[in-house]
């Protein structure tokens, strides 16, 4: 049984104190201003849900070999990567209650920190000595970065349904969560079986992730967030609040967010979210991720039993009261 169920993460507390011993070794650099940007942006916190599932997944595959450590910086450097050039893209301005690294810094630094953490991680993954490493770990790479172009070309249009929205968030975000329990898998030498309930495992709780975090655009507390309410909506992101809440609505509730998403307009963000609200798009949206969540952990049940499986169930199960 999990000896700490409420925080499922406690199992694996030394192996994350290892991880950011060896994420502040491989930031340092001769150039000042790659380790103060990247500094500035891993130690403003945040969960590491992804290196802490490739290490929760070695765990219950029984891989101890250090190897997990490397990996899992380098998942959290990818990751990293990828919140410096989105901040950019999105021209966020807060991101875990505190001013953007672009914000603080100006784009091109966070443009070119972004690159800088791409190509250590690269530099480390080759440490593993496992060409699958690779290749899943630059498939990821490259797809997310079609995700993000995805995700731009979808900006301001009201029109995306439901299946253009996870194609977004399958390759921008449940990507590198499925690379990172794939990768437990591939270090452990699990059969093909195993290898593909792994990534499944990671692909359904990351979906599930994303589907709740754009729930709490609409449903969040600002100060807990770190973030503002409304910022996908500023952005001109069509999420799934949004498009079941057109669906449901009236004519005149669907071109007030049809409005909103096609010019950014912030005006009526107090009349959509009760829009959202009032046509049951919240409760949807969170069946949605809910069944994500199932889906992820009738993907652990070709694991034997162990704490380290116990954690995942329940990571997923609390994944649904998210309320940051």
């Amino acid at each position: 049984m999990l000896s700490n169920p409420s925080n499922p993460l406690a199992l694996i507390a030394a192996d994350m104190a290892e991880v950011d011993r060896i994420i502040a070794q491989r930031l340092d650099s001769g150039v000042p201003l790659v380790g103060t940007v990247s500094q500035y942006i891993i130690s403003a916190g945040g969960k590491r849900i992804r290196p802490a599932l490739l290490l929760l997944m070695a765990g219950a595959l029984g891989y101890e070999d250090a190897q997990r450590h490397n990996l899992a910086a380098v998942v959290e450097f990818i990751h990293t990567a990828t919140l410096l050039h989105d901040d950019v893209v999105d021209e966020s301005t807060l991101r875990r209650g505190r001013p953007t690294a672009n914000e603080s810094f100006g784009n091109p630094a966070s443009v070119l920190v972004g690159d800088f953490l791409y190509s250590r991680a690269f530099q480390m993954m080759v440490d593993s000595g496992e060409m699958r490493v690779m290749q899943v770990l630059s498939e990821a790479t490259n797809v997310i970065a079609e995700g993000e172009v995805l995700q731009l070309m979808n900006m301001h249009d009201a029109s995306i349904n439901e299946a253009a929205y996870l194609r977004v968030i399958r390759s921008k975000t449940a990507k590198l969560f499925e690379a990172s329990t794939r990768l437990a898998a591939i270090l452990a030498k699990s059969s093909a079986k195993v290898e593909a309930a792994c990534a499944d495992y990671g692909q359904a709780l990351g979906t599930a992730f994303q589907v709740i975090d754009d729930v709490l655009d609409y449903d969040g507390d600002a100060n807990e967030l770190g973030k503002n309410l409304g910022d996908d909506l500023r952005e001109g992101k069509n999420t799934l609040p949004l498009i079941i809440a057109m669906q449901r609505g009236t004519h005149a509730q669907r071109q007030i967010i049809q409005s909103a998403i096609k010019t950014g307009e912030m005006l009526a963000l107090a009349e959509i979210i009760e829009i959202v609200r009032s046509t049951g798009a919240l409760n949807a949206t969170r069946a949605a991720a809910n069944a994500e969540a199932e889906r992820a952990i009738r993907a652990l049940s070709v694991l034997p039993d162990s704490p380290y499986c116990d954690a995942m169930h329940a990571l997923a199960s609390q994944l649904l009261d998210r309320r940051n």
